[in-house]
This record gives C-alpha cells, sequence and structure tokens, in this order.
C-alpha cells in the first residue's frame, strides 16, 4: 500500500500540486475538525467510487489511518493503484503540522 506522511502532504499543499485529499470520517468528526478535502464517509465510500479520481495522487485519511488503509485495499481490488493513506491520520497532522487541529 502506498503512503505518504503528513509532512510531504503538507509539502503538497504548500507547492500546489495537484492531488486529490479524501477525508473518510463521519461527518460530524469532520465538523469537529479537518485538514480539508472531500468528505466520503467510509459508510459512503462504494456507492460514490466515481468521485475518486483515478489519474492523478489520491490521499485518504482518516483520524489514525486505520480506516483509510482498510478502504485503499478494497479499493486496490477495484483496480485503483494511485491511492495513498496518510500515515497516522489527523492526530498525526494535529501533533507534527498544526497543532491548532483539536485530537479527538
Amino acid at each position: 500500500m502506498n503512503r505518504i506522511t503528513v509532512v510531504e502532504l503538507k509539502a503538497l499543499m504548500d507547492q500546489g500540486c495537484d492531488f486529490q485529499l479524501i477525508d473518510v470520517r463521519e461527518s460530524y468528526e469532520r465538523d469537529f475538525c479537518h485538514i480539508g478535502g472531500e468528505l466520503i464517509p467510509l459508510g459512503d465510500v462504494l456507492e460514490n467510487t466515481h468521485r475518486i479520481h483515478s489519474n492523478k495522487q489520491v490521499i485518504i485519511y482518516c483520524r489514525t489511518g486505520v480506516r483509510s488503509a482498510t478502504l485503499i485495499s478494497v479499493l486496490q481490488t477495484m483496480g485503483y493503484s494511485n491511492l495513498y493513506n496518510l500515515e497516522g491520520g489527523i492526530v498525526a497532522w494535529s501533533k507534527e503540522i498544526d497543532s491548532t487541529v483539536p485530537i479527538y
């Protein structure tokens, strides 16, 4: 599975790179805190695969990286090879990049 660290993601953002960021947490989690990207809750992803780009890097995140890793494993069986799991999820983002993002 492809992985990306929060430091690498921050660099992509700062450089204005073209990638897709998907948050697979629940809407109440996103309401509490987020780092951007499209919200597609984990339970809704398989019905919304048309929203996932196949021609550019797609970075998927959740709270700690477990749900996003599970999802990526499933999507890879469907032919996706451009997916990256954000290691440590939003918790790592808060600890390493932006401490104003609350940890829950």
